[in-house]
C-alpha cells in the first residue's frame, strides 16, 4: 500500500514538471524575437543644462559711516522705500558734542585771527613810519597768517563734525524694497575700514536675472539672446521664460570643473519669483519642427552576422579578412564595433562624438551635427531590413532623421531597438555566474543596447 502511494506521488510530480515545462516552452514561443519601437513625427528641441541663483538685477549695501547706538528704525522686512527715505538713526550725542566742541574751536580761532590781524595792521602803521624794525614787523605779519590758517583749519574741523551728525541719519540711497534688515534698536554699529551692513534694498523685483554656471563643454553654445526655460522648487509644474543677457569672460573652477557665469534676465511682473530661488535652467540650443524622430536605442542596436546576412549585407568581419584594415574602431566578427565604438552610426556617450556626430557636453542633452545611422525593421513580408538614415538634432533621447529613402522610413514604422534572445541569454549567464569574481566582457552576442 506505502509503495502505491509513493508512486503515485511520483507520477504526479512528474505529471507537474512536465506540464510547467511544457507552459514555459509554449510561452517562449510567444515573445518575439524583438523589441520595437515606433517613428513618430514631431518636434525636437535640443536643450543646455544648467542651474543658477536668481538675484534683483541691482541690490545695495545700506551701511554707516560713523559708529554708535541704534536709536530708532523706521524700515523693515519687503517694505518699499524711496530714494532719500529715513531708514534708522544712530544715537548722535557723541556727534553733538563734537559739534559744540568744533564750534568752541572756531571761536577761539577767530578770536585769535582778530587780535593777531589787530597787532598786524598797528605794526604795518609803525613800519611804515621807520618806527619799528623789520624783524618785529616779521613776527607779527607771522601770527596773523598763522592765526587765518588756523581759523580756516577750525572752520573745516566744524564742518566735518557737522557731516558726521548729519551721518547718524541713514537714508535710501534708491527706490527699491528691503530685503534684510541685519541691526535692531539698541545695537551698537561700529564703523571701522569696512562699513557696517545695516539694510540690503533690492532696486526692482519686477526684473530680476539669473547667473547660472554653464560648463566649458557647453559655453560655446550659449550665445546672448538665447531663449532660456527654467523651472524653481517652489512652482514644479510651472515654467518661466528668460534671455541671455551676457556671457562672463570670468571663469570660476570648483572641484576641477571650469564654469562661465552666464546671466540671464527674467520678467518677474508677478512677483512669484523671490531673491536667493534655485533655478534649473534649459538653454535652448536648437530646434526642429514636424520631423522624423527615433529613439535613440534604435540608432544604437547592433546587428548579429545572422541578420546582416538575411538582409543581404556584408559583415565587416568578412571585410576584413578580405583585406580591409581592422585597426582602431573596426568592427568585430558579431558586427560590434571594436575599441567600445557605437554600432550603426549611433551618438557615443559621456561628451564623445560617436559616427552621427552628436556632440554632448557635460550637462547637454543634445546637439545638431549631421551624420548617417541605420535602421532596421521587418519589411511587410516579415523580412529583416535595414534603412540608412541621416541623423540631426538630439535631446538625449530621441534623434531627428532624414531618410534617404522617404517612402521605406516613414512615421508609424516600427523599428528594432534590442533583441528579447539577448535579455534571455544575459539572464541566465548572470545567473549561473559567481558575483564575487571579475567577469569578462563578451563584445558579442546579438543585438541589444
Amino acid at each position: 500500500m506505502t509503495k502505491k502511494r509513493i508512486a503515485a506521488a511520483a507520477a504526479v510530480v512528474v505529471l507537474a514538471a512536465t506540464s510547467v515545462a511544457m507552459y514555459r516552452r509554449a510561452d517562449a514561443k510567444d515573445v518575439p524575437a524583438y523589441r520595437f519601437a515606433s517613428v513618430t513625427r514631431g518636434n525636437l528641441e535640443a536643450t543646455v543644462s544648467a542651474t543658477g541663483a536668481l538675484s534683483a538685477v541691482t541690490t545695495v549695501q545700506v551701511g554707516t559711516q560713523v559708529s554708535g547706538q541704534i536709536s530708532a528704525i523706521y524700515a523693515d522686512f519687503n517694505q518699499k522705500v524711496k530714494k532719500g527715505q529715513l531708514l534708522a538713526r544712530i544715537d548722535p550725542t557723541l556727534q553733538q558734542q563734537a559739534v559744540q566742541d568744533a564750534q568752541a574751536g572756531v571761536e577761539r580761532s577767530q578770536s585769535q585771527y582778530t587780535m593777531a590781524k589787530q597787532e598786524y595792521d598797528r605794526e604795518k602803521t609803525l613800519y611804515d613810519s621807520k618806527v619799528i624794525t623789520a624783524s618785529e614787523f616779521g613776527t607779527a605779519q607771522s601770527n596773523y597768517e598763522v592765526g587765518k590758517a588756523n581759523l580756516k583749519s577750525a572752520q573745516i574741523a566744524l564742518d566735518k563734525a557737522k557731516q558726521n551728525l548729519a551721518y547718524t541719519n541713514i537714508y535710501a540711497p534708491i527706490d527699491g524694497v528691503i530685503v534684510q534688515r541685519t541691526v535692531d534698536v539698541g545695537q551698537t554699529v561700529a564703523a571701522s575700514l569696512s562699513a557696517p551692513e545695516l539694510f540690503l534694498i533690492a532696486n526692482d523685483l519686477s526684473q530680476m536675472q539669473i547667473l547660472a554656471n554653464v560648463d566649458e563643454s557647453d559655453i560655446g553654445q550659449i550665445a546672448v539672446g538665447q531663449s532660456v526655460t527654467f523651472t524653481v522648487q517652489a512652482y514644479p509644474n510651472r515654467t518661466f521664460t528668460g534671455t541671455v543677457q551676457q556671457v562672463r569672460l570670468q571663469s570660476t573652477t570648483q572641484d576641477n570643473v571650469v564654469n562661465y557665469t552666464t546671466v540671464i534676465g527674467v520678467s518677474n511682473s508677478d512677483g512669484k519669483l523671490l531673491p536667493g530661488m534655485t533655478a534649473t535652467v534649459q538653454f535652448l540650443t536648437g530646434s526642429a519642427k514636424n520631423a522624423l524622430l527615433v529613439p535613440n536605442a534604435a540608432l544604437r542596436f547592433r546587428a548579429t552576422p545572422e541578420m546582416m546576412a538575411e538582409a543581404g549585407l556584408r559583415t565587416r568581419s568578412a571585410t576584413a579578412t578580405n583585406g580591409a584594415t581592422a585597426a582602431n574602431g573596426a568592427t568585430a566578427a558579431n558586427g560590434a564595433p571594436a575599441n567600445g565604438a557605437p554600432a550603426n552610426g549611433a551618438p557615443a556617450g559621456n561628451g564623445a562624438t560617436g559616427r552621427s556626430g552628436f556632440t554632448r557636453g557635460a550637462n547637454g542633452t543634445g546637439g545638431t551635427r549631421s551624420t548617417m545611422g541605420m535602421l532596421w525593421y521587418l519589411d511587410k513580408t516579415g523580412k529583416l531590413a535595414v534603412a540608412r538614415v541621416k541623423t540631426g538634432l538630439t535631446d538625449g533621447q530621441t534623434t531627428e532623421i532624414i531618410p534617404r529613402d522617404s517612402a521605406s522610413v516613414t512615421a508609424g514604422l516600427q523599428v528594432i531597438t534590442g533583441s528579447n534572445a539577448a535579455t534571455s541569454t544575459g539572464s541566465s549567464s548572470s545567473s549561473s555566474s559567481n558575483p564575487l569574481q571579475p567577469q569578462t566582457q563578451r563584445r558579442g552576442g546579438p543585438g541589444g543596447f
